[in-house]
């Protein structure tokens, strides 16, 4: 096994690595295509599909990420179908981000894949630990929501507006709050819900 091979088991066991032990990982980065992305013209769609295409892990159809997002690497992200993603979207994805089909994500969200140590001695050269994230098929996350390293949020659930979520997220739920919990289950009750009602009810303040 090379020190590269054991580097990279210990990302994926999510156990500590330095930034210098990560550093061969680099040439992963997309910083320049996301850049070149965010100075793109709004109606440029041929563009811009092919620069996402470029930058992200997969992407799927008729996907809407708007400018600006930012990533760590870009190419530890995976979108399915249907994806909208407002503007100012942060992925931290040094593992994976994956991300089901028919997601909507308000502006300001932040998905976070990497985390560091409590204690200060533990955090010199960058020292962290990474945990992939998984979003479910038809998951709407609300403005200024941040996901944190592990987090599955199960298909059909709701995230409301400035949650933290700090652990996994069960299917067709509606969860708000820091730290994100689950306030109730989503029914069909909702199907006749005023959609403002419903908005006001969960939190999420837009998409």
């Amino acid at each position: 096994m090379t020190d590269h091979d054991e580097v990279l088991d210990r990302i994926g066991s999510g156990l500590l690595y330095t930034e210098s032990e990560a550093a061969f990982r680099n040439p992963q980065r997309r910083a320049d295509l996301i850049f070149e992305y965010n100075g793109t013209r709004p109606g440029d769609d041929t563009a811009r599909r092919a620069l996402l295409e470029r930058i992200l892990g997969s992407v799927g159809a008729r996907t809407v990420l708007l400018s600006p997002f930012h990533a760590g690497f870009g190419s530890n992200v995976h979108i399915g179908d249907d994806f909208f993603g407002n503007v100012n979207l942060t992925f931290v994805d040094d593992v994976e981000i994956r991300i089901g089909d028919g997601v909507m994500i308000a502006p300001g969200v932040t998905l976070t894949t990497t985390g560091h140590p409590i204690h200060p001695a533990l955090r010199e050269n960058f020292r962290r630990f990474s945990e992939p994230i998984v979003i479910e098929d038809r998951v709407w996350i609300g403005s200024n929501a941040v996901v944190l390293p592990g987090v599955r949020i199960g298909y059909g659930s709701v995230i409301g507006a400035g949650s933290v979520v700090s652990r996994d997220i069960p299917p067709m739920s509606v969860a708000v709050g820091v730290p994100c919990r689950v306030v109730r289950p989503i029914t069909d009750d909702d199907l006749t819900t005023g959609v403002r009602a419903a908005a006001r009810g969960a939190g999420p303040d837009g998409a």
